[in-house]
């Protein structure tokens, strides 16, 4: 999606929980190019590799919470896992309470829904792949989107059942909540709207031993990027940008 770089006084804040440095970069770049984001105007915390502390959300424009290797239903936790969801948990709490602009992609799905108490586990688990997902209800962040839209996925676990005190906004075939807001401000999709599909291979390429597929599977799930307009999408996070920005 093309248009003017946004250039806010306060950044935004991305969340990014992945240990190795190519997936963690290229999360970063991904986001940035997709919300129209010149270089100041977001930083990125890896909470991999230091604890978050107390957020003072007010010294951000919104908060972004990228994808991780962890699952908020994952019955064993490491001790790092543990740490970094009791951090998320005490940011979410703020966030919460003070209704502050928040996008989660992915992992988002399961630190927001567990926060709100949804019932996050692997009922609509979905392959990497392209898929196509509906959208069921108007939202400022769905301006200019149209009524269907071809995107990527790749998640262990979803959305089993959201509370009322979320909305869904968009659904897909296998995967009935792809994309709710709880309250006004506050985001998560279980798609990945920051994803090309030349950063959708690197991602799989570094998690290819991650159990998301099988290695003979990879072929045709490329296969499956080509020939798709894979770019409709990128509104949404330019339209939290836009909305946002401060």
């Amino acid at each position: 999606m093309s248009g003017s770089t946004i250039h806010p006084r306060k950044p935004f804040l991305l969340l990014s929980t992945r240990p190795e440095d190519m997936a963690a970069a290229a999360e970063l770049v991904s986001f940035r190019e997709k919300m129209g984001l010149g270089r100041d105007g977001i930083v990125q915390i890896r909470l991999e590799a230091r604890e978050l502390g107390r957020v003072d959300v007010r010294d951000y424009s919104g908060i972004i919470l990228g994808g991780s290797p962890f699952n908020a239903s994952d019955p064993v936790k490491s001790p790092l896992q543990l740490r970094v969801e009791a951090d998320l948990d005490l940011m979410m709490d703020e966030v919460l309470d003070r209704d502050f602009p928040l996008f989660g992609a992915c992992y988002g799905v399961g630190t927001v829904g567990t926060a709100i108490g949804a019932r996050i586990d692997d009922t609509y688990s979905e392959k990497p792949q392209v898929i196509e997902v509906s959208l069921v209800r108007e939202d400022p962040l769905l301006e200019g989107m149209p009524e269907t839209f071809h995107t990527m996925v790749g998640h262990k676990e979803a959305v089993a059942v959201l509370p009322d005190v979320a909305t869904v906004l968009a659904t897909g075939r296998n995967c009935p909540t792809q994309m709710f807001r709880v309250q006004d401000n506050i985001y998560a999709t279980q798609f990945h709207p920051e994803l090309a599909p030349a950063q959708f291979e690197q991602r799989l390429r570094i998690y290819a031993n991650a159990g998301y597929y099988e290695p003979h599977e990879l072929d045709a799930i490329l296969a499956g990027t080509r020939g798709v307009d894979l770019t409709v999408d990128d509104r949404i996070l330019r339209n939290f940008a836009t909305r946002y920005a401060r």
